[in-house]
């Protein structure tokens, strides 16, 4: 992802989400250093990821696809992508939130190795107030 991804970026994150980040969160994340990759199909952003990484732990901070190209498989190449890199700069175990209210998005992470470990109470902003987050994570292992 770089800096003329974002006008892209924030259109797809508003579509998506009803509390979406800012362009301003978006930038903080490229300006430290955090891994952020869009994915396209032809010459079209269609969805894109953000991590950080500290020590050997990972955190899947967003990851999102146009919900007009959801159900294509998108999300699961997008996740691995954001995994294999994550490995590659030294991270063992990533971690993720996830709403409840998000079980397509919970079943991709269950069918992609993710366990839930713990929940965080009112962690998102929700038109009635406030939802928890499923906390997930996952060993990752060298390839052998």
């Amino acid at each position: 992802m770089r800096e003329d991804d974002l006008d892209t970026v924030m259109e797809i994150e508003r579509r998506a989400y009803p509390f979406p980040w800012t362009p301003g969160i978006f930038r903080d994340c490229l300006r430290a250093g955090y891994p952020a990759w869009v994915l396209r199909a032809g010459a079209d952003v269609v969805g894109y990821g953000v991590a950080s990484i500290a020590a050997d732990e990972a955190h899947v901070l967003n990851l999102c696809i146009d919900p007009k190209r959801q159900g294509r498989g998108h999300g699961r190449r997008l996740l691995r992508a954001l995994l294999r890199i994550v490995r590659a700069e030294g991270a063992a175990r990533v971690f993720l939130e996830v709403r409840p209210s998000n079980p397509h998005a919970i079943a991709l992470y269950h069918d992609e190795g993710f366990n839930e470990i713990g929940r965080r109470p009112r962690y998102y902003p929700a038109a009635h107030g406030r939802e928890d987050a499923i906390v997930m994570a996952i060993e990752l292992f060298a390839d052998v």
